[in-house]
């Protein structure tokens, strides 16, 4: 049995780092995300996660299962039927994560008028559109 002490996410040797990238992945975190309302079968959670592929999915399925933070339950049943619902442990990450995504959604305007201005310096970060700009305002995005 493993005991229970933290992690070193900063230590190169930590397992923690593995685990950090897993959540915190492009895909983990929208999993997550999408995973706290309720269990979703994997084609809900494709459809739910927009642009993720097929491989993708069932690679960030794997290592979310694999860390203990998501529940795969497998149907025996024609055609096949898998669910995902979060973990104890899934819904702790969850929350982390959620709470980090809606500071991003709240603070976007912000973030993108300084990539604005760093563009108009001669620095060449992504650009950004007036689209963006007019759905990164505050209010204009969605309520929770």
């Amino acid at each position: 049995m493993l005991s229970a002490q933290r992690g070193h996410v900063l230590s190169q040797e930590c397992p923690s780092q593995e685990v950090l990238k897993h959540v915190t992945s492009r895909w983990g975190v929208l999993i997550l995300i999408v995973l706290q309302g309720r269990t979703h079968r994997f084609s809900e959670l494709r459809r739910s996660v927009g642009g993720v592929s097929e491989r993708m999915l069932t690679q960030t399925l794997q290592w979310l299962e694999t860390d203990g933070l998501i529940h795969r339950v497998a149907f025996n049943v024609v055609p096949p039927h898998v669910e995902y619902s979060l973990t104890d442990l899934g819904v702790e990450a969850a929350v982390k994560v959620r709470s980090l995504a809606d500071w991003i959604e709240i603070n976007l305007h912000r973030v993108l008028a300084s990539r604005q201005k760093q563009n108009t310096k001669g620095n060449r970060p992504a650009p950004v559109t007036d689209g963006q700009m007019r759905a990164a305002r505050p209010g204009s995005g969605t309520q929770r």
